[in-house]
């Protein structure tokens, strides 16, 4: 049945008319899951797309999975409007409705009733409007809509309702502007970036509606023409309305943040004393020396402090790494993570490097990743001058198996909540017992709603300044272990020598022992 949304709503395309909704809510309409949610600037008509999508369940018959729609808002004001939508939609559909009915819910307290506002169509299903979460949704079947979820008073009570109509094959759909980090739905949010609870996001700020056509939209129905000047002014327009609070009412950024993102409690509990931090640092002017006197002295570190430790490692586990890269002012770090059977992930130990040359970084990389047992895959900080060295790994061990990242804004957003999650749940854990290591991880803020490195710097024991390099390596490790390559199964040859021993036809004591 909603697959036929797209032909219904551009079917004005040979009229040379505009399709009726806009890209983006198109792509919220078509975004299909049991639960969805998304995160909106204000005033971009969500909603009133919403609305459409529900007049088409409301109205299709029981085989074409037709469901009753209940809506919820958090005041009158919005309930009406949203009905009046839904009205307007199922008249421009040509679909047979009742007017808009006006009617009570009673609730848990007898003193209180609900007002609602109901739309019945032929196929026997209704849209039943709400201005306040109703206590007996409990036990209803259908689509639950709730607008601006994060301004209800009890959103998560209001979850916990809705969410049952999940069992019987309903929807939740969340539609809301934030009201702070710590409201349940920024929240929820988290929760689906982190992978704790199933669902579907969808993010929309101000400008990316401009960019699909808002403006133009408001030029239309104002009966005015359409420029580029006017429509940069009337959006700088809008974001001065709004001054400080255009963050996170206009770009979808919760305010309330700038904490520290990770708390010392939950970082001391996943340290051990056991993950040693190999440290390595040349002096300034160490790169003149001649470049084969620089890789055999390397050479010889690594076969001093790291291979005892990789010999360590089990065989039988599977392993991953991510590297932040700094040349001469921050610190290159390299965190291997190693997956046991029982899938959680441990740092089995930690590499800095502090002024190593290029060639040497690239060299104790490929020294350690050489000797990982069964590695699946790796991240690299991409940025600068890290992508030479990203590039070459990529070109050793596969692109499948490297990934070159640029680390963004929207890359931290997604990657933060489920390293966050793995450390809480103890998933991910041996984190060196490090002073310098645990200050990196808590220089990660919360900043423009996104858990992030700042720009600010710390200082190490030895008085070299850091970046949160470790937290930032320590976050691409966990990101490879959960995108990992498939593993490479193979069955490895007998050595030469055990050949021998064994008396097969083709050894020379044999062929002596026929002489």
């Amino acid at each position: 049945m909603n697959e036929a949304i797209p032909t219904l709503l551009d079917n004005t395309a040979a009229l040379d008319i505009p399709a009726v909704l806009l890209d983006y809510q198109k792509n919220w309409i078509g975004l299909r899951s049991p639960l969805k949610v998304a995160e909106k600037s204000r005033r971009i008509g969500l909603t009133w797309a919403e609305a459409a999508d529900n007049v088409l369940v409301a109205a299709a018959s029981r085989e074409a999975k037709g469901q009753t729609v209940y809506y919820l808002g958090y005041n009158q004001d919005m309930t009406v409007e949203y009905i009046q939508a839904c009205a307007m939609w199922a008249r421009a559909f040509n679909y047979a409705a009742s007017e808009i009915e006006e009617g009570i819910w009673p609730d848990e307290d007898p003193d209180k009733h609900i007002k609602t506002y109901t739309i019945a169509f032929p196929s026997g299903f209704r849209i039943v409007a709400l201005t306040s979460r109703p206590s007996n949704l409990r036990g209803r079947q259908g689509v639950v809509v709730i607008d601006e979820a994060a301004f209800h008073q009890d959103l998560k009570e209001l979850l916990k309702a809705a969410l049952a109509l999940l069992i019987w094959g309903g929807e939740v759909h969340v539609i809301s502007t934030h009201d702070g980090t710590d409201n349940p739905f920024n929240e929820l949010i988290e929760e689906i970036r982190a992978g704790k609870r199933k669902g579907l996001l969808f993010r929309c700020t101000f400008k990316e509606a401009v960019a699909d056509g808002l403006y133009r939209r408001v030029c239309m129905r104002k009966g005015i023409p359409w420029t580029a000047e006017e429509e940069a002014g009337w959006v700088q327009d809008v974001y001065d309305f709004y001054g400080d609070a255009a963050e996170e009412e206009l770009d979808c950024v919760p305010s309330q943040g700038g904490g520290a993102y990770l708390s010392l409690a939950l970082l001391e509990q996943r340290a051990s004393r056991d993950v040693p931090v190999l440290r390595l640092a040349y002096p300034q002017g160490y790169e003149t020396i001649a470049e084969h006197l620089r890789l055999a002295d390397s050479l010889s570190w690594c076969e001093r402090e790291l291979l005892p430790l990789l010999e360590a490692l089990p065989r039988e586990a599977r392993s991953f790494y991510g590297m932040d890269f700094g040349r001469s002012g921050d610190l290159s770090v390299i965190v291997p993570l190693l997956q046991e059977q029982d899938l959680r992930r441990r740092q089995p130990f930690q590499v800095e490097l502090r002024n190593v040359p290029f060639k040497q970084q690239e060299q104790i990389l490929f020294y350690l990743v050489d000797r990982l047992p069964g590695f699946l895959g790796g991240k690299n900080d991409a940025r600068g001058n890290g992508q030479a060295i990203a590039e070459a790994a990529a070109v050793k061990y596969g692109h499948t198996r490297i990934e070159q990242v640029m680390l963004s804004e929207g890359w931290y957003r997604d990657n933060m909540p489920p390293f966050k999650a793995a450390l809480e749940d103890g998933t991910l854990y041996d984190l060196p017992a490090d002073k310098d290591t645990l200050d990196d991880y808590r220089a990660l803020k919360v900043i423009k709603g996104v858990p992030r490195v700042p720009d600010s710097r710390t200082t190490e024991k030895t008085g070299g300044k850091r970046h949160g390099d470790a937290a930032v390596a320590g976050v691409l490790a966990y990101a490879a272990s959960r995108s990992p390559a498939a593993p490479i199964e193979y069955t490895p040859a007998p050595p030469r020598g055990d050949r021998w021993a064994a008396g097969h036809d083709d050894q020379p004591g044999a062929w002596h022992g026929a002489w």
